[in-house]
């Protein structure tokens, strides 16, 4: 049967961290095809594309998270993932103000980098859709003047990881980073 386990897992060192280091959207019509890892399946290799897969970088810091749900159900025979990320982006501007919006009107897919050195691609069938995007002037001199954006994607599986440890490899994997 397919669903049969293959491996255990013992318990790892502790020279893991939490968090996100920063966030790569890509325009969802931009990936028309990929290609997994030969001997890891859930590892996406290459991306390709009509035209250059732009990855627009946005750097984090502090409070961003990365959370994903897996629902299965015996009664109907499904399991689905919701993948969620939320994102905190300081001080307010033109810019990024119009980015929100396309964002809210699009379906981007989201390479997310975490601080252990993993990416992953959210998204990767259907793209994620901005639920909230609360913008905020804060009330006392200390609160945050920004933007909190959640994203939500639903796929088969989690968010594949992608072939890269760098920056630099996000390219050979067929992504063009632009800052």
């Amino acid at each position: 049967m397919a669903c049969d386990l293959t491996a255990g897992r013992t318990e790892p060192c502790k020279d893991a961290v939490g968090g996100l280091k920063n966030i790569y959207f890509t325009n969802y019509d931009e990936i028309t095809g990929y290609t997994y890892d030969v001997t890891d399946t859930d590892m996406v290799a290459t991306v390709t594309g009509a035209v250059t897969i732009n990855a627009y970088k946005y750097e984090l810091k502090g409070a961003n998270v990365l959370d994903e749900n897996v629902t299965s159900s015996r009664d109907n025979g499904t399991t689905f993932v919701e993948q969620s990320l939320t994102v905190v982006l300081k001080k307010k501007d033109v810019a990024t103000h119009k980015e929100i919006k396309l964002l809210s009107y699009g379906r981007p897919r989201v390479v997310v980098e975490d601080y252990n050195g993993n990416y992953f691609l959210m998204g990767l069938e259907h793209g994620v859709e901005l639920t909230t995007a609360a913008i905020s002037s804060g009330t006392a001199m200390g609160d945050l003047s920004g933007y909190t954006l959640t994203l939500v994607g639903m796929e088969k599986i989690p968010a594949n990881f992608i072939d890269a440890s760098s920056e630099a490899d996000l390219a050979t994997v067929g992504f063009t980073v632009v800052a």
